[in-house]
């Protein structure tokens, strides 16, 4: 039920018409809106097997959207910011007629403003972040397309759909100001379509969902709501950072740092400092073709984070990687890379995409730790 009311609703997607979701099958996303959500209206679906890069361009997702005639696109931010490191000028979108595109959906990590400002000025359609997660099913927040297009805000994946009371509240429980970043909660009961316990375990279900706050599934995501009602996702409630008894969202260093020209993509972590708590490091994935010297870079980075965030994120430390490990959905394993850096043990999530990457990261994870003062 849930699934195809998201489908008419929040997708716009009908009976004839063709949506390809470009994702891993195996995923909460790839099952529900590759196999079920498109049958159940009677609509299209396309499946692919490939990058969006690479194979054998980084046009790869422009041929199939004109080939097969796609509607609606929905794919992970991770694969939009590889198509813009690999083709800044978009240069490849152009060989090909989309024109028949209606719009492009995006989940699995945040859109950062960047990337959404870059893939909305390429292509003519509404590009709509939305927030989900595995437990629930389907999206929590959205831009109903198939009811009204609300205006989109950049960073934000608009409000809450129906059926889902979103609360955002401080360490304490209580609701956090307008603008304030605390908790993101739901309120009971859950809608259709969401998690009602976990396989042959109530209790962890109860204790890892349920018991951080009074009556309110804890979705261990951080973020606020601004004066419209709109909520902005900024990350993992573990990526907050402690530096020297200042919060600081890892998530707002990263949109940060991602304004700068020759960013594609980064990935902040806060490691261990003895003086302050917590120091934040940023691992930087550069644009193809940028040519820009290592230390003039986190120069140019510092003083970004200086003017937008303030000398107390205590930002000093960028290190330039040619990748960044990620699962198949996308998400970055920041707590992997923190983990790896604080000397901590660790253990390799079997969702990771591709561990080499990780491996790869080693030697910049280990020196940040050792000759960090």
């Amino acid at each position: 039920m849930a699934l195809a009311w998201s489908m008419a609703n929040i997708y716009g997607v009908k009976a004839g018409d063709v949506m390809w979701t470009a994702s891993d099958v195996g995923w909460v996303v790839g099952h529900s809106y590759i196999v079920y959500g498109p049958l159940l209206v009677g609509a299209t679906t396309v499946l692919y097997e490939g990058k969006p890069v690479g194979t054998p361009d980084a046009g790869a997702f422009w041929r199939v959207v004109a080939e097969h005639k796609v509607d609606v696109l929905f794919t992970a931010p991770t694969a939009l910011r590889a198509i813009r490191k690999a083709d800044p000028e978009a240069s490849e979108l152009a060989k090909y007629d989309v024109s028949g595109l209606k719009a492009l959906f995006a989940a699995g990590e945040r859109l950062d403003p960047e990337t959404f400002d870059w893939i909305s000025g390429k292509l003519p359609v509404p590009v709509v972040d939305h927030w989900w997660q595995t437990e629930t099913g389907w999206a929590v927040c959205a831009n109903p397309l198939g009811l009204e297009q609300l205006p989109i805000k950049s960073g934000s994946p608009t409000v809450p759909m129906p059926g889902f009371a979103v609360e955002i509240l401080d360490a304490d429980g209580r609701p956090a100001d307008t603008g304030v970043e605390g908790n993101i909660v739901l309120g009971y009961p859950l809608p259709p379509g969401t998690l009602q316990t976990l396989w042959r375990d109530d209790e962890r279900y109860i204790s890892s969902y349920w018991s951080a706050f009074e009556d309110c599934y804890a979705t261990g995501d951080s973020g606020y709501r601004d004066d419209d009602g709109y909520i902005f996702v900024m990350g993992r409630t573990d990526d907050i950072i402690n530096v020297a008894g200042h919060r600081l969202s890892t998530g707002a260093i990263e949109q940060v740092i991602g304004r700068h020209p020759a960013v594609a993509e980064c990935a902040v972590i806060g490691l261990a400092d003895q003086l302050k708590g917590q120091r934040p490091v940023a691992y930087v994935v550069l644009k193809t073709g940028a040519e820009l010297d290592e230390e003039q870079l986190r120069t140019e980075l510092v003083a970004l984070v200086r003017q937008q965030i303030g000398p107390v994120a205590d930002f000093k430390t960028a290190a330039v990687v040619d990748g960044l490990p990620k699962t198949r959905s996308g998400k970055i394993l920041r707590k992997t890379m923190r983990q790896m850096a604080d000397g901590e043990e660790y253990v390799v999530p079997s969702t990771i995409e591709d561990p080499a990457v990780l491996e790869a990261l080693k030697p910049a994870l280990q020196p940040v730790r050792k000759d960090a003062p």
